[in-house]
């Protein structure tokens, strides 16, 4: 997007010593043009950010066995019901999945667990890494909420070689 604005000048301005973007009218006024770049939306998290986030998912994944994964954004009126559609959109992976939903601007979390890895991580395994993400919104934290809520939910799960599953 461009934007123009006109300035007064006085006749003896040369034409030539002008900067890039400025124009002399054939009326003497001064025509200046500049480059407006419009303001990129801020994103919730650094690159390090979520580098480390991607990291803590992928180690959760890989320890466990199940699916881990996270939505961050709008839940609706029905906070609940839109997080298990989201997690039914892990499709054959679901029964495995682990999916943290968040909605900063609505103060909703949620945890959804699929059929096999509900047995894993019970609900008062989830109610507790709801209150350690709370805690650490609170605080401003969403990244250090995130990923300790992951710790304890892998923990809670245990690994695969510990539970028998391939």
């Amino acid at each position: 997007m461009a934007t123009g604005e006109m300035a007064e000048t006085s006749t003896n301005t040369d034409p030539d010593g002008l900067e890039p973007g400025h124009a002399l009218t054939a009326g003497g006024r001064l025509s200046i043009a500049r480059r407006i770049e419009p303001e990129r939306p801020k994103l919730p998290f650094s690159p390090g950010q979520l580098a480390r986030l991607d990291e803590a998912l992928t180690l959760s994944t890989r320890t466990t066995g199940l699916e881990f994964a996270i939505y961050l954004g709008e839940l609706g009126d029905d906070t609940r019901e839109r997080a298990e559609q989201i997690h039914a959109d892990l499709g054959e992976r679901a029964p495995r999945g682990v999916l943290i939903a968040v909605s900063p601007a609505q103060r909703q979390v949620e945890i959804v667990t699929g059929e096999h890895s509900y047995r894993r991580v019970p609900d008062r395994s989830c109610n507790l890494a709801v209150m350690n993400m709370v805690a650490s919104f609170k605080e401003g934290d969403l990244i250090e909420g995130l990923v300790s809520a992951l710790r304890m939910l892998s923990d809670a799960a245990g690994t695969d070689f510990e539970t028998g599953h391939e």
